[in-house]
């Protein structure tokens, strides 16, 4: 457990965050200037306005809900007197329970009615008038070195309204957004974003959204322009977003650009999204884009101020070099699809503190309540609900309390107490057996190092109650047992919960309900299921339940020209195909759906080896330019209401965020797209004189020695595929007929002692001398093979090269494989 008044230790990293620390001094400012400044602040301040909510990803986070203290804050400005406020969209868009505070202290339930991710900002409304707006500057009149001041809620929302001075340090920067910036010295720390960037004029010349945060970099922060912020106006206003055309393009800088140097370069055409405007114009990649509507363009950000000229539907001449040539293309322009404004309607009567007139807390599951300390924030629960810990808010303890089974048994006195005092660790002050009235228990003080605790076991039923409170004593109370209160609490502990009492506030877990919000660097979110896990080390995102008998991947790839939705998921049934014979494969239909309000593709593939079947289900989706193939795969004996709902919480869950994928990431080359099977690879094994060509996609099991080679002293090598392998087992020696004779008689032992155990024997010519060759067919644990050995010798060694293939994927494909890669076997002079 943290102690009281532990410093919080911020962590820069070498990247943009939103609104984080600033560092270092503002930039001096004269004397005269400074004279005016509180009569600038004095008629700005009452249009700034702090906002405060909880922070939410759109589901309730089960394992870390922090209730009345969970909360998050930023600032705003208001631009109309009834009641509009402009904020940045990071601020309010994974907000709830907005509440806003006005300079005169008066507090206002907020919704936001539009946001818009792309330059960051947002309108919040509240039910008030005749508030005073803010004064907006005209672009025009931003010049570099004027003083400006930042206005905003920094660090804690006790801190509303704080100011500080700076100057316009640049305009026109461009950092890692989709428009310009205004670049100041003025200290935006965390908190600001949202606020006002004010000159000496009193008017607003910009938002403050972000600060460059790294060590050795000082007064860097960034505010979103009145030019942008008139446009998204504007366009709130005439459609309720912002309506942004849309080429299909993906650009990429030149090099002198991306590095900041002067350049006269174009933009490259990266990728073309297929049936786009860009497309049908004649666009391909690897052309240069020189000039938008007669206006050159080299950097992404002038491409995109350029395009606030349009809207969708109108036409826009660009001059092009494609193939060696210069040529204009008119484009009538598209609109892009995920623009539409986001609308968030708050239950504006909950208000932040969603447990207000509650007093007391308890599960109506696991049979518990006490008294709900104003203090008291709930941590962690478990996914059955049999775990929860609890802190003060302030650091002055921790209460976890568990639940056990009793299975049965009823413990006496000394039982429960002697149970008490075998979980106690370090120096024990008390141990004593309660008799409180009907609700006795076992009880243990004790202290470890500076830290106290307090261990309670109650016994009602089946079920076992421990309770385990730790805190830090005050040197000075002169009592062993802490503070009063914290007895106070652990006393109003009861085994039982009152569903009529209004004021008791009930935690349990609801049937059903459980699962895990899981995010990734490709903009997806989605929920899992409680106690699932993630694969570590794997290539995708995959996760799986205890068992491993249910799992989901994910699997996101670039989208290349041309391709569809229906020849993705064809292509994945042509593989499935060549992969299992007929009866043992099962293919639904494709399925049409939607996910995240973009059209889906659905398809189940079951199979079986024999024994059991088993089922995956693939969902395929485009988003911009990336394929994103979401995979659920379980044991078909699952009972069908179960995967479906597995199938459909999973998919009902998926949010796919594009602006929210990591800017690294570039093309994905999906490697399927590419995949020959029949394409080999050469494996040589120097050691025992032998080389094999062998299908790419096939998996060397083992390159170095195995001690489970069927020859004595020798070692084996093993190529494998879905549902077969071969594998070259090699001794020094030259004496393969008693090695042949060994194996016969193994076999025939095989066959008298099992009849549907069949074999055959015979002697054949193969790789230029004599061989045994022994074929086996048989069926174990109703998973059917056949697999054949051959066993000669050549150079000094005897080989046993055995090439087995399960009857589930015995296609002709497969079948031609494992014989080629069988007849390629070369062996050195």
């Amino acid at each position: 457990m943290m102690k009281r008044h532990t410093l919080q230790m911020y962590l820069l990293a070498f990247l943009l965050v939103l609104s984080t620390i600033g560092m270092g001094a503002a930039s001096p400012v004269l004397a005269a200037e400074t004279d005016e400044l509180p009569q600038i602040i004095a008629r700005t301040s009452p249009s700034v306005v702090a906002i405060i909510g909880k922070p939410s990803s759109g589901k309730a986070d089960k394992d870390t809900d922090k209730d009345r203290y969970n909360l998050a804050h930023g600032t705003g400005v208001i631009i109309k007197s009834s009641g509009v406020i402009i904020t940045n969209a990071h601020v309010v868009k994974s907000m709830s329970n907005l509440v806003i505070v006005t300079s005169d202290g008066k507090s206002h339930n907020g919704k936001v009615t539009h946001l818009d991710e792309q330059s960051d900002l947002a309108l919040v409304k509240i039910e008030a008038t005749g508030l005073p707006a803010a004064a907006f500057a005209n672009p025009k009149d931003v010049h570099v070195g004027e003083t400006v001041v930042a206005i905003g809620t920094p660090v804690s929302f006790a801190l509303r309204n704080s100011v500080t001075v700076g100057i316009v340090s640049g305009i026109d920067r461009s950092v890692n957004n989709q428009y310009q910036l205004i670049q100041t010295d003025a200290a935006i720390n965390p908190g600001n974003s949202g606020g006002a960037l004010v000159n000496k004029k009193g008017e607003v010349v910009g938002i403050n959204t972000l600060k460059y945060a790294e060590f050795g970099v000082d007064n860097l922060g960034f505010a979103i322009p009145v030019d942008t912020i008139n446009y998204v106006l504007k366009h709130f206003e005439a459609y309720g977003k912002v309506k942004r055309p849309y080429l299909g393009l993906k650009l990429e800088e030149s090099w002198e650009a991306i590095v900041g140097l002067p350049s006269d370069d174009g933009l490259s055409v990266d990728y073309v999204e297929p049936d786009s405007p860009a497309a049908k114009a004649g666009f391909k990649e690897g052309d240069n884009l020189i000039s938008l509507g007669g206006t050159s363009v080299t950097t992404a950000v002038q491409y995109n101020e350029l395009l606030k000229q349009y809207l969708p539907g109108q036409k826009v001449s660009l001059t092009v070099q494609s193939g060696g040539s210069t040529v204009n293309r008119e484009v009538t322009l598209g609109e892009e699809a995920d623009s539409a404004a986001k609308e968030t309607v708050i239950n504006e009567d909950s208000g932040l503190n969603t447990d207000r007139g509650k007093t007391k807390i308890g599960d109506s599951v696991q049979g518990w309540s006490m008294k709900y300390p104003s203090g008291l924030s709930k941590q962690s629960q478990s996914a059955e609900g049999e775990k929860v810990q609890f802190a003060d808010a302030k650091g002055e303890f921790s209460l976890a309390i568990q639940v056990e089974s009793l299975e049965g048994r009823e413990l006496s006195a000394a039982a429960l107490l002697k149970m008490a005092s075998e979980a106690k660790f370090g120096t024990t002050l008390e141990k004593q057996y309660v008799k409180n009235g009907n609700q006795p228990y076992a009880k243990v003080v004790g202290k470890l190092g500076d830290a106290y605790y307090q261990i309670r076991l109650h016994q009602h039923k089946d079920k076992l109650y421990m309770l385990l409170l730790t805190y830090y004593q005050d040197p000075e109370s002169g009592t062993k047992l802490g503070p009063a209160k914290y007895n106070d609490l652990l006393d109003s502990f009861k085994t039982s919960f009152d569903s009529k009492d209004t004021k008791l506030k009930d935690i349990a877990r609801p049937s059903g309900s459980s699962g895990q919000n899981i995010t990734n660097d490709f903009g997806v979110v989605l929920t899992i299921p409680d106690k699932w896990r993630q694969l570590p080390y794997s290539p995708q995102a995959q996760f799986y339940n205890d068992s491993m008998t249910q799992s989901l991947s994910i699997d996101v790839t670039s989208l290349t020209e041309g391709d569809t939705l229906e020849a993705w998921a064809a292509r994945d049934k042509k593989n499935f195909e060549e992969t299992y014979t007929a009866p043992y494969r099962e293919i639904s239909d494709v399925k049409v759906g939607k996910i995240d309000g973009m059209i889906s593709r659905e398809q189940t593939f079951s199979s079986t080896m024999g024994d059991k079947w088993e089922s995956e289900h693939h969902i395929y989706v485009v988003k911009d330019s990336y394929k994103y193939k979401f995979s659920i795969y379980y044991p078909e004996d699952l009972k069908e209401d179960e995967a479906d709902r597995l199938k459909s919480s999973v998919i009902a869950s998926i949010r796919i965020d594009g602006k929210s994928m990591d800017p690294a990431i570039g093309i994905i080359q999906d490697e399927n797209e590419l995949l020959d099977k029949d394409k080999t690879t050469t494996v040589i094994n120097k050691d025992y004189g032998y080389s094999v060509k062998l299908p790419e996609t096939w998996t060397e099991e083992y390159a170095s020695e195995y001690e489970d080679s069927i020859l004595e002293d020798g070692e084996s090598f093993l190529y494998s595929f879905i549902g077969g392998y071969l594998a070259v087992d090699a001794v020094e020696g030259d004496d393969w007929k008693t090695v042949a004779g060994e194996r016969s008689a193994e076999h025939e032992d095989s066959s008298q002692t099992d009849s549907d155990y069949k074999y055959t024997s015979k002697d054949i010519q193969l790789f230029g001398t004599t061989a045994r060759k022994l074929t086996v067919n048989y069926s174990v644990r109703k998973v059917a093979y056949e697999e054949t050995e051959y066993i000669f010798s050549r150079n000094g060694y005897v080989y046993l090269v055995r090439a087995r293939i399960n009857d589930a994927v015995r296609t002709d494909a497969n079948k031609e494989r494992l014989e080629k890669a069988l007849q390629s076997l070369e062996f050195q002079k």
